[in-house]
């Protein structure tokens, strides 16, 4: 009997033994299966998770960022450790004893499944496990896919340690609201920062990676401060806080940014501009547009926010200027229907939808608001973020009396009398503030609208190339395309410098004598006849009277006389243009290019003829904190060494290339001051310091333009429609672009200083008459007198006039004809050279530009 029982209890054994044999073994079998051909987990000790790039401006204060996901990266050491345990005790109480996985909570997760037959299928996948899953696998719910993750999870913990997958683990996990990680989330949801962060809140965070949607803190409040109080408990019992804590904290209401308990982040965070895009646009170029919106880049921008705000300003002021000066309404197109004005909040959730610009600035902030009400004479309004008073907020009969509103079939109404002749009830329009000049006390609510009319501005420091404010249209948030770096346009007469520097440098004088007479040309296109603004012609004139008073046709029979290719090379050289077609029209500035790309050229003007390359960037740094890039190469010789004097500066050494000979740069330098002191800005530019600058309008002034500067900073603008049509008889470069750069320069001014042009070495003045390029005694005094500088030791000869090789009328005064071009004469290199070789110049465009 016994041998039975013993025979009978060995059996079992024996079935026993081979069933845990089989099992293991079949177990083994699957996970070798499955555990062949598996991404590799290695990978992730080098893994850079795409992090947030951020822009600076040059006094360290943070004003744009660019993400794909926004994340930012903490080191495990960094991160605190309240904040890792409560994500441990919510996700994974084992996770520091475990192997990668809890055979535990899987056995009790399979139980569970099995009682609710199926209905309640929770995870049990332990926090290396969801490294896995987030990193290398997918998210499907699939028996295979968990094997996977226990694999890699089992191998994971051979290859790092705890803190490590805990780091992988808190910078990936997505926690809603398009955050990415645990610091990105505390910003999003506390406008804090980790270390910041009371338990409740580290509970708060922990309660989001099991369904972030679900635990939204406004529309699944009270689900998520179950959650909240759930971890809350785990912490407790894990021994991470005490029971006092525990209490105390799971009393604590929830709250957020977005329950309106915190101000955001983005709140201290200006609103997107075109000088921050223009970054993202050109390092997006340069580094590739995933590298920099993943590469947690460190940007420290040229921009001074300060003058930023005055040229967006500065702009906007003559945008809007020329677009009342119209007296058309054409108003935001927006509209709400009239079934959500009957309540204050329906109409204030639609307005918050509507999509017009919220970034405008001038003479105050400008609102959205809607009409809802339109009276006899005054139309009733609900404004944005500001609260109805007893009396409601309105625009008054007088308020829109300068304006016609366009009809839906483009012809214009008569001019509006009362309020209804320009609004509708349900019209999205632009407010803001009129308040008296005396006190600022408030006057009434005003109309505004977004000028059609657009353009662009620019400056930029002449000697480093740092471009100090960059506006690229009228509001950012209604067009983003950058009128400063993406519209080409014809430049006009503010191209005529360098065709001045051409000449110049062959040999030419600002005493030279070109002929201002008519000309005629035929080409395939017909009959080319320029003509100057003025449709007059002034015969025999010095070359600085040329540019002074903006001469076309002294202009062609100079380039003539240079000759196109000559002037083709020049405009390359100094970057206005890649490849300039050879075309005499093009002398004129027929031919398009940037805003950005002229004022950069205006600058070696101003610096001595230095090669300057304009730039938006200072330095970059990479997400550890190295330098990746400085646009300063300059060297500085004296800036490590000690035995700097107190009141001494130390020595910078400047590698920059030269476009061009000094003296012809202060030659060209002083002719553009008489543009200012006595040409074609004269009158509108007026600065306290010299200033020297080129006005440009186009054919119908289409275009118009006006660049200038002083010793110190270059600025720039153009005007004109996104689509060029003419802007009127009354529009020129010197009438609508130069109180944009008085406006701003008088602040940069201010604040930068600025003295007289530097004079070059190498040279010697001689007065002369600035009408007739005669020579005059060095006492000659008067109006007509101007002190121009020659070369030592090149004798410049006076009384030649060139006439470029076209027939001249025979009733004009000639001092003396020279019709041959081929002079030879000393250039600004010591060398000598052929002065005027004829250009074939092909086909001329329409021409005509001044």
């Amino acid at each position: 009997m016994i041998r039975f029982v013993l025979s009978f209890f060995g059996a079992i054994f024996t079935l026993l033994t081979l069933g845990i044999a089989i099992v293991a073994l079949s177990i083994g079998a699957v996970f070798w299966i499955y555990g062949r051909d598996l991404p590799s987990h290695e990978s992730l000790a080098q893994y850079k998770p795409p992090t947030i790039s951020r822009i600076y401006s040059g006094k360290g204060h943070m004003i744009d960022e660019f993400a794909q996901e926004r994340r930012l990266f903490v080191p495990a050491d960094e991160i605190p450790d309240l904040v890792k345990q409560a994500f441990i005790s919510a996700e994974d109480k084992n996770f520091y004893s475990h192997k990668g996985y809890d055979m535990r909570g899987i056995a009790a997760a399979g139980i569970e499944a099995v009682r609710s037959r199926g209905d309640n299928v929770r995870g049990a996948s332990t926090i290396t496990q969801q490294v896995m899953k987030n990193f290398l696998l997918s998210g499907d719910r699939r028996i295979e896919r968990k094997i996977k993750e226990i694999i890699l999870a089992s191998r994971l913990e051979e290859t790092l340690d705890k803190d490590q997958i805990l780091e992988l683990y808190m910078n990936e996990i997505f926690l809603g609201q398009n955050s990415y990680g645990v610091a990105a989330a505390s910003q999003t949801y506390f406008n804090k920062t980790l270390s910041e962060l009371a338990p409740h809140e580290a509970a708060f965070l922990a309660s989001l990676p099991k369904a972030p949607s679900d635990f939204h803190p406004v529309r699944r409040k009270d689900r998520l401060l179950s959650r909240r109080n759930f971890v809350l408990r785990e912490m407790y019992e894990n021994g991470y806080i005490d029971r006092a804590s525990y209490e105390v904290e799971a009393a604590l209401p929830l709250r957020s940014v977005q329950n309106g308990d915190f101000e955001s982040f983005r709140t201290a965070l200006p609103p997107r501009d075109y000088f921050t895009d223009e970054v993202r646009r050109q390092l997006s170029e340069d580094f590739g547009e995933g590298e920099f919106f993943t590469g947690g880049f460190s940007v420290r921008a040229t921009i001074d926010e300060e003058m930023q705000e005055v040229a967006a300003e500065s702009l906007r002021a003559q945008l809007e200027k020329y677009d009342r000066g119209r007296g058309i309404w054409h108003g935001t197109k927006a509209r709400i229907a009239a079934d959500l004005l009957t309540d204050e909040a329906s109409w204030r959730a639609a307005l918050s939808d509507a999509d017009i610009p919220r970034d405008v600035r001038l003479n105050g902030q400008w609102y959205p608001a809607v009409v809802l009400e339109v009276g006899d004479s005054d139309a009733r309004i609900g404004i944005e973020n500001v609260a109805d008073d007893e009396d409601g907020h309105w625009i008054t009969a007088k308020d829109v009396q300068w304006a016609r509103k366009r009809r839906s079939d483009g012809t214009l109404a008569k001019k509006a009398r009362v309020a209804g002749d320009l609004l509708d009830v349900g019209d999205v329009v632009l407010v803001r503030r009129m308040t008296s000049d005396e006190d600022g006390s408030f006057i009434r609510w005003t109309l505004r609208q977004v000028s059609e009319v657009q353009g662009g501005f620019m400056a930029m420091d002449v000697n480093t190339g740092r471009v100090l404010a960059m506006q690229g249209g009228f509001s950012y948030q209604d067009s983003v395309f950058n009128r400063a770096t993406q519209a080409q346009r014809q430049p006009g007469s503010s191209f005529k410098p360098f065709v001045y520097a051409a000449a110049l440098d062959s040999g030419y004088s600002p005493a030279t004598i070109v002929v201002d007479a008519p000309i005629e040309i035929n080409t395939p296109q017909g009959l080319w006849r320029p003509r100057n603004s003025s449709n007059k012609f002034y015969g025999p004139t010095p070359l600085r009277t040329g540019i002074e008073q903006s001469r076309n046709l002294m202009t062609i029979r100079l380039a003539q006389e240079v000759g196109m290719p000559v002037v083709a090379n020049y405009a390359e050289k100094f970057g206005v243009y890649d490849e300039m077609g050879p075309y005499l029209a093009n002398a004129l500035g027929s031919e398009e290019t940037t805003l950005y790309k002229m004022v950069a050229a205006y600058a070696m003007f101003a610096n001595g003829g230095e090669r300057v390359e304009p730039t938006l960037v200072d330095r970059i740094q990479d997400r550890y904190g190295e330098t990746i890039y400085r646009h300063d190469k300059r060297d500085c010789i004296d800036c490590g060494s000690p035995g700097i004097a107190p009141n001494a500066t130390p020595r910078i050494i400047s590698n920059r290339e030269r476009v061009m000979d000094a003296i012809t740069a202060y030659q060209l330098t002083s002719m553009m001051k008489g543009v200012v002191d006595r040409g074609t800005a004269s009158g509108v530019v007026k600065l306290p310091v010299p200033t020297a600058g080129k006005t440009g309008t186009t054919n119908d002034a289409r275009d118009v333009w006006f660049i200038g500067f002083t010793s110190n900073i270059v600025a720039g603008c153009y005007i004109g429609y996104d689509r060029p049509r003419p802007l009127g008889r009354s529009a020129y470069g010197s009438s609508m672009c130069g109180p944009v750069f008085q406006s701003f320069m008088t602040k940069a001014t201010e604040k930068y200083g600025g003295g007289p042009f530097e004079v070059p070495p190498g040279g010697h003045f001689i007065k002369i008459d600035r009408f007739t390029g005669g020579r005059l005694p060095d006492d000659a005094s008067g109006a007509y007198v101007v002190a121009e500088y020659f070369r030592d030791g090149a004798d410049p000869v006076f009384g030649l006039t060139y006439d470029g090789g076209f027939a001249m009328g025979s009733n004009l005064p000639l001092i003396e004809e020279v019709v041959s071009s081929g002079r030879q004469v000393r250039t600004s290199t010591g060398g000598t050279a052929v002065v005027g070789p004829k250009a074939n110049f092909g086909t001329v465009s329409s021409g005509g530009l001044y």
